[in-house]
């Protein structure tokens, strides 16, 4: 059993590694990078991503990437590639092979097979005289000194190479695009990501009920309407059902301490004249964080300065919008 701090040290050791590994490829975001972003860009089929072993994770995570930014993409095994797959491939797709050495078996079989029906040729590959890089058209490097394995065998440094290379182009293609987060949330409709990007304040608010009082209510029927609708708040409302403005649990706690006789105590003497709010067409994750930033626990919904409804925090927890 080796030694905490020997564990650590490997730890560290292989993060360092790998981090170097990334800012070295800098210096290959060059001509070559430019012009596949240009070809994808001005392509009119997919982007068809293979490779083999720990190579063809990291072609499904960019295939997956690039699908959710605006990229239509497809993932192919380059071992299926030559019992059929092949036939996936249309005239006007653009094929990325990656490959640490662009010499295995099954690489070099493939490279001179993918040029046949004329598709472009993007090598993403870490050795330049290799068979892939000499059939390639152009060539994304994703050369390291030597893997963070300890014996320099299992793919570690060479797979995060190519897992960054793969986002730098995601993320150039995206800004080529001017790929927004309206974009974003069309691709992302579901789980709590989607739900920041498209949920509003409007579809949590409109399910709540609206507690309101008048703005001459005794202090028990604002106890009663904050009681009764469980939301820890009550909007004050004047004749022309206009706010004036929100009674919440900490504004009648703090009642009890500032006066000793509530009989002749109405609504308009304990509100708060100057609630927070938010518009019903804002982004619920916008109402989390002015909750967030203002220490409250609910949020009064306005349509036109018209009294909508409640946001509580609760609410937004229950979205799994925190």
């Amino acid at each position: 059993m080796k030694s905490k701090k020997s564990i650590i040290e490997a730890g560290i050791n292989t993060l360092q590694a790998e981090a170097r590994a990334i800012l070295g490829l800098i210096q290959y975001v060059n001509d070559d990078f430019v012009a596949i972003v240009e070809h994808i860009l001005a392509g009119k089929g997919r982007v068809i991503v293979t490779g083999i072993g720990k190579s063809a994770i990291i072609a499904q995570k960019i295939v997956a990437t690039f699908n959710s930014t605006g990229t239509p993409s497809s993932y192919m095994h380059a071992s299926d590639a030559v019992h059929g797959d092949l036939g996936m491939i249309q005239k006007n797709d653009i094929i990325i092979c990656i490959s640490k050495s662009g010499n295995t078996p099954e690489i070099k079989v493939l490279s001179p097979l993918l040029k046949q029906a004329g598709n472009l040729l993007i090598a993403m590959v870490g050795q330049l005289e290799s068979e892939l890089a000499k059939h390639a058209d152009l060539i994304l490097n994703t050369a390291i000194d030597k893997e963070a394995c300890p014996n320099n065998l299992a793919p570690t440094t060479s797979t995060t190479a190519q897992l960054a290379m793969g986002d730098a182009l995601a993320v150039s293609l995206m800004m080529a695009r001017d790929f927004n987060p309206d974009d974003f949330a069309r691709f992302h409709p579901g789980g709590s990501l989607g739900k920041k990007l498209y949920l509003k304040v409007s579809e949590i608010a409109e399910r709540n009920a609206k507690p309101s009082v008048s703005a001459d209510a005794s202090v028990k029927d604002v106890i009663i309407a904050i009681s009764k609708n469980r939301l820890g708040a009550a909007v004050v409302l004047d004749e022309n059902h206009q706010v004036k403005g929100i009674i919440t649990d900490g504004d009648i706690r703090r009642m009890l301490e500032k006066y000793s006789n509530l009989d002749d105590l109405t609504a308009s003497e304990i509100m708060n004249s100057n609630p927070k709010t938010i518009d019903k067409d804002t982004l619920a994750v916008t109402a989390f964080e002015l909750i967030r930033e203002y220490n409250i626990t609910q949020l009064l919904v306005t349509d036109a300065e018209n009294y909508f409804g409640i946001v509580h925090l609760h609410d937004l927890l229950h979205e799994g919008l925190i």
